[in-house]
């Protein structure tokens, strides 16, 4: 290739920087999770061709079990997200910007991008302290006009509690997939659930005849299985000889969820259960603390500060495993019924591989907050 050729090259692509970031909030969190991360961020090309031009941020959050560290990595027969974001800019799709990838990662396997006594204080880590670390280092449109965040799944979820709870922040918003109606998202997965945690149960289960079977002492509360679940997933070799399985990863999820809607620091581990771990009697009581969460629930003050954002973008594939396009769909009728413009779309996808969705969705919101 010629100079001109490896110029031009350079003049089209943009960079990734990995900066550290040791986080006050995150220190002495609950769970032990590291406070010191790398924050990765993307740099369009017109950053360094424009040496005093200011550019829009997006924050991506990732889904639960990943981080935006593997949304840098190489991938086969595609293209890693800045790859995309290269694509879209130097084809003019969207005007260029800033991402920044947080590592919101816990040894719970996520978070929900809200504050939690049992798991840390997430909210407070992004808004506190990345929006004017990010800040600080880069020519950036400090300002929330100029500011989005995107995600899908957990991601999607955690952006759109950024517009409901801190419009001071954030100009706008994409959300895919994101969390919503969880008596169809959640509660169905609890008894799957329930069943792989009786084998930390104590006594183990025998067979033959049981009599005057009796729920829990202390029904939402853990009796020690999900502290001995955690420890076994926690114990497992890192190099792979013990993989967590399928079943592993949603009892995780359900438990990482439960540490973040239903905290209470006088409870076992730091949070309640919204089921009978013995029985499997349902327990309304603590189940309204997630409900309390769920964004097709939204309070007055919410819906006010979503009327706030520049740009709201929703969409969720209309086979989506866990059934999340009915709570989409709930959450649009809310938003037009508090008149909150928004975009809602559905394709023909599940709550995987819906990558293609960002090609969309990144335009949108950089053309709202350029």
């Amino acid at each position: 290739m010629s100079e001109n050729g490896h110029n031009n090259a350079r003049a089209t692509k943009g960079r990734v920087i990995a900066l550290e970031h040791s986080s006050p909030v995150l220190k002495d969190n609950p769970l032990g999770d590291p406070s010191a991360r790398v924050v990765n961020v993307y740099i369009p090309a017109a950053y360094d061709n424009q040496s005093k031009k200011r550019f829009p941020v997006l924050f991506d959050l990732a889904g639960f079990s990943g981080s935006g560290l593997g949304h840098l990595n190489w991938r086969n027969f595609d293209e890693n997200l800045p790859g995309k974001l290269d694509r879209l800019i130097a084809n003019k799709s969207m005007p260029p910007v800033i991402v920044v990838f947080p590592d919101c990662f816990t040894c719970l396997g996520g978070n929900q991008y809200i504050n939690s006594s049992a798991i840390g204080q997430y909210a407070d880590y992004l808004n506190l302290e990345l929006i004017p670390f990010v800040d600080s280092h880069f020519r950036t449109l400090a300002t929330r006009e100029h500011r989005g965040c995107f995600g899908k799944s957990s991601g999607g979820y955690g952006a759109m509690r950024m517009a409901m709870d801190y419009p001071q922040f954030w100009g706008g918003i994409a959300n895919h997939s994101g969390d919503a109606y969880f008596d169809f998202v959640y509660k169905a997965e609890w008894p799957e659930v329930l069943t792989h945690l009786q084998m930390y149960a104590q006594p183990k289960l025998k067979e033959g005849v049981r009599n005057n079977i009796a729920g829990q002492t202390n029904p939402g509360q853990d009796d020690g299985r999900i502290k001995r679940f955690l420890e076994d997933i926690w114990s497992r070799n890192p190099n792979g000889l013990d993989p967590l399985a399928g079943k592993d990863i949603m009892a995780l999820m359900l438990i990482a969820m439960a540490a973040s809607y239903d905290t209470d620091p006088s409870l076992p581990n730091g949070f309640g259960l919204p089921f009978d771990l013995e029985t499997g009697a349902f327990l309304p009581n603590r189940w309204r603390h997630w409900l309390q969460h769920d964004p097709i629930h939204m309070n007055p003050r919410q819906k006010k500060n979503l009327q706030k954002m520049k740009g709201i973008f929703i969409d969720c594939g209309w086979r989506d495993q866990f059934h999340i396009h009915y709570g989409s769909r709930q959450l649009s009728q809310v938003l037009s019924a508090a008149g909150v413009a928004h975009r809602y779309e559905e394709f023909n996808g599940t709550h995987s591989g819906v990558d293609h969705r960002l090609d969309t969705s990144l335009a949108f919101l950089a053309k709202k907050l350029k």
